[in-house]
């Protein structure tokens, strides 16, 4: 096995664990995300992303509040928008 692919596997699996767990490091949560570190600072300092810092130590995320964080302003399809524009029109015809 070559050492560029031998480091594709180790990154596949370091990442695969990272899907099981709950609580991710500062490090772990810029994998994740796949943002730099000075955009996660940011983040954290602008209070925009729920952290955790025991003891005034390192910084550590829930998985969940990343995520949340990930799906918000979300841009629907125009297939979408379509369809709940359809539907309003038909509740309001309805009653």
């Amino acid at each position: 096995m070559t050492k560029d692919k031998f480091n594709q596997n180790e990154n596949f699996l370091s990442k695969q664990a990272l899907v099981e767990k709950e609580i991710l490091s500062f490090k772990e949560a810029l994998v994740y995300l796949d943002v730099s570190p000075s955009l996660l600072y940011k983040l954290t300092s602008q209070r925009t992303i729920t952290y955790f810092k025991p003891n005034g130590g390192k910084i550590y995320f829930k998985k969940t509040d990343l995520d949340s964080w990930m799906l918000q302003n979300e841009n629907k399809s125009k297939e979408l928008l379509e369809e709940e524009l359809l539907n309003k029109l038909k509740v309001r015809k309805d009653v």
